[in-house]
This record gives structure tokens, C-alpha cells and sequence, in this order.
């Protein structure tokens, strides 16, 4: 009839609706999924956490099944206890980190858990020191007082490091105040109150056992045997069981790592991963929200937005620049000579140099001093090392597969068609 209004049939807008609803469902789990990917430790105050209690059970045997990473979620925080697929991997860590300041971060949740719900900074510092003078840890050389400002910085970054995470918030105070005082005669206006927060505190440790369960003459010996000790996770002694350990032990490396090569894979490792990756990674990169790229040499969940990543290729400035002109070099390198053979830390400084009077200008002043190229290849080669695109051995540099990407190249315009199977991981097309 001319005029009527065309009606849809009868079930139509229920369905669009439900289809809307499970889209919604979807993205607001994958949203909080990868917000614990990028804050294992997340308190209230984190903008996703809403969505992290609202779906804790999904979010609970997801990450169980897939990972094996154990997930509490409490009335006000949460705590994924990721633990790292690859203990050999020496790019992880808290920024500006060295092994003294992981010291003090510990000395300094130990004092916190024996604290009342309040403490100032003095008071923290002064437990601290008490704590510090233990024989075990100055038979190792390690010592620490509060008499110059370097060492009240440094107890400084470890509290504002506990306050990013959420283990401490802060009351009242300053604490530049208390690193410019002289240490003796401090007043409550160079001081700082912080609350404590107790359950971010106890998930501050992702240990599967803590250090001081440990019998003393049972107890590891070196480096390698304590941090192994801290993780080791039950194996049942069955196939299944085993190929669970390979499944979670995979799924944390392609979540965790910006690219999986297959030959960091051990034997079994290998094998089960030829046959499973295709499915695992689809199904992983599915739920996180990722773009699965599967090469010869590995595989990588690419994030396109690149927001879950917590070292990404620098973009702006001086070291950002440099480090993307070293890429290229690198790889150009990589495909005019044998690639067996490295190169050198002392090549990329002479390439520093060799390119400072074309890409100077950009450049700020400091690094056209004498020497400065020493500095910048350290930083990015820094940096491509923790994206996994060189392997640092020394004063050697080996190029990685996924490095292709920044090969420089004349640019023909051809139709698309599929990839060769005999494509390098990442080569550019």
C-alpha cells in the first residue's frame, strides 16, 4: 500500500539486539583482558578494573586454561600472577631497575607488611636501614645508608614505584622535600604520608613459592637455581599433563613476547608448536584482540592500536630517530652480506657518525658531542633488542628475522597475491 511503513518480520530487532549485546559482551571482556595483560597488578582506581570484577570468573578460566596464570579478583584490586614463559629473557623488568634497587623495592615491601595501615617516608627509610644492615646481605657487598641525597632518591623511586602500582597512595607530603634535607634534621615539612594497601602488597610477589619457604641447607644456590625455584610449577606425570605445561608455557611467550622464533624452541617444544600454532594462535589473538602473522621463522600477535606493549619502537626525538636510522642500517646490512657473520657495536657507532652531518639538524645538541655515539648505539640498540629484532652478545649484534620489516628498499607497486611460503618472518613485500 502506497504510504504504509514496511514492517520487519517478527523476531528481527530481538536478534539484532542480542547480536549487539554479545559484540558488547566481547569487547568489553577483551577490553578487560588486556588491561591485566598491561597491569597484572590493578587496584580500583585502574579504569578497566569495573570490567575486570564484572566478568572475574571469564576472566578466570580463560587465563587458567590458557595460560596457566592464576587470576584473584578482590573488592578492590585484582592480580594476575603472570609468570614469564622464557627465564633467559634479560629484557624485562621495572624501568631504571639494577639489581641494588630491586634490593631496596623488596627491603621495602618487607617493611611495609610488619607497618601499620599509615607510615611516613622517615619511618620507612629508617625500617629500611635496619633492615639493610643484615649480615646476608653485606656479606654480598651490598650496603645502604641515607646520608647523601643519591641514596634518599633512590629509597624515593622505589616508594614511587610502589605508589604506580598501587601498593602505597599518597596522603600528604613531599617527598623532593625529604631528598633535599640534610637527613638528621628532618621536620614533618620534609616528610610524606602514605597509606598502605594491603592487598596490592601481598600480590606484589608472582613467586609459585616464596623465597623464605625454603629450608636453609635445602635452599638454591646460584642466580639461575633461585629464580628457577620461584616458578617452577607442578608437572603431573602423564602425556596430557605435559602437553598442558607446552600449552601454557607457548601462550605465555606469544602473549608476553613481541615474536615467538621457532629455534628458541627446545625439541618438544618445537613439535608440539608446528602442530598447534595455527589454532593456539587465532584463539589467543581472538580473545586479546590481536592480528595473528605466522612466517617460516615464528610467529607474532600483532597489536594495531600498539597500546599492549610496554616497550614499543620510540617515535619522537633524538634516540626515537637514531634508533629507527640503526634499524635500517641493520637490516640493510643483513641483506648485502652473509648472515652468518654479525656485526659490530663499532659499526653502528661509525654509522652514527657517518650520518650525523645529513639527520644532525633533528638531533639535539648533546649528541654531537665527542663520544656521544657510543651513548645513542647503546640505547637503540637497546631498544631493538627488547622488540627482539637483534640478538646483543657483547660487542656482536646478530639481526633477527622480524628486523626485515625495516630493510630499505626501492618501492614497486604490484598487485596483491598471496605470500610465498618461502617468505622470511616480517619481509617486506
Amino acid at each position: 500500500m502506497k504510504g504504509a511503513t514496511k514492517r520487519n518480520r517478527p523476531g528481527t530487532d530481538s536478534r539484532s539486539i542480542g547480536l549487539h549485546l554479545e559484540s558488547h559482551l566481547r569487547e568489553d571482556i577483551c577490553s578487560a583482558l588486556r588491561a591485566l595483560l598491561m597491569t597484572p597488578l590493578m587496584t580500583a582506581t585502574n579504569p578497566e578494573f569495573a570490567a575486570v570484577r564484572r566478568h572475574a570468573t571469564v576472566l578466570q578460566e580463560w587465563f587458567a586454561r590458557e595460560t596457566g596464570w592464576p587470576l584473584q579478583v578482590g573488592r578492590d584490586h585484582a592480580r594476575l600472577y603472570k609468570r614469564p614463559g622464557d627465564l633467559l629473557d634479560d629484557t624485562r623488568g621495572l624501568p631504571g631497575y639494577d639489581c641494588r634497587r630491586y634490593v631496596l623495592l623488596c627491603l621495602g615491601c618487607a617493611v611495609l607488611e610488619r607497618a601499620e595501615p599509615q607510615i611516613t617516608l622517615r619511618l620507612l627509610g629508617d625500617r629500611l636501614l635496619a633492615m639493610a644492615s643484615d649480615d646476608m646481605l653485606t656479606c654480598y657487598g651490598f650496603s645502604f645508608t641515607l646520608h647523601s641525597q643519591h641514596e634518599r632518591r633512590e629509597l624515593v623511586a622505589v616508594c614511587r614505584t610502589l605508589l604506580e602500582l598501587g601498593v602505597l597512595s599518597h596522603v600528604a607530603g613531599e617527598e623532593e622535600a625529604y631528598i633535599r634535607a640534610d637527613g638528621i634534621s628532618l621536620d614533618h615539612t620534609q616528610d610524606a604520608l602514605y597509606d598502605i594497601r594491603r592487598g596490592a602488597l601481598a600480590g606484589m610477589l608472582a613467586a609459585v613459592r616464596g623465597p623464605s619457604t625454603w629450608p636453609v641447607d635445602e635452599s638454591p644456590v646460584t642466580f639461575d637455581e633461585r629464580l628457577q625455584s620461584l616458578v617452577t610449577e607442578y608437572v603431573p606425570n602423564n602425556d596430557e599433563g605435559r602437553r598442558t605445561v607446552l600449552r601454557h608455557k607457548l601462550s605465555r611467550r606469544l602473549l608476553d613476547d613481541p615474536v615467538l622464533y621457532l629455534d628458541s624452541l627446545d625439541e618438544d617444544a618445537l613439535t608440539y608448536f608446528i602442530n598447534q600454532r595455527g589454532p593456539m594462535a587465532t584463539r589467543l589473538a581472538d580473545a586479546a584482540g590481536l592480528a595473528p602473522e605466522q612466517r617460516a621463522e615464528g610467529v607474532a600477535l600483532i597489536d594495531e592500536n600498539a597500546s599492549l606493549t610496554d616497550v614499543a619502537m620510540p617515535s619522537e626525538g633524538t634516540e626515537a630517530h637514531i634508533t629507527l636510522l640503526v634499524a635500517e642500517f641493520i637490516a640493510s646490512q643483513q641483506k648485502q652480506r652473509d648472515q652468518t657473520l654479525p656485526l659490530w657495536k663499532a659499526e653502528i657507532a661509525q654509522f652514527i657518525v657517518d650520518v650525523r652531518p645529513l639527520h644532525g639538524n633533528y638531533w639535539r645538541k648533546s649528541a654531537h658531542e665527542p663520544g656521544a655515539e657510543q651513548e645513542l648505539t647503546r640505547i637503540a640498540l637497546r631498544h631493538l633488542h627488547s622488540l627482539q629484532l637483534v640478538a646483543v652478545d657483547g660487542e656482536s649484534i646478530q639481526p633477527l628475522p622480524a628486523l626485515a620489516r625495516f630493510a630499505a628498499g626501492t618501492v614497486n607497486l604490484v598487485s596483491k597475491k598471496p605470500i610465498p611460503p618461502s617468505l622470511s618472518l616480517f619481509e617486506a613485500t
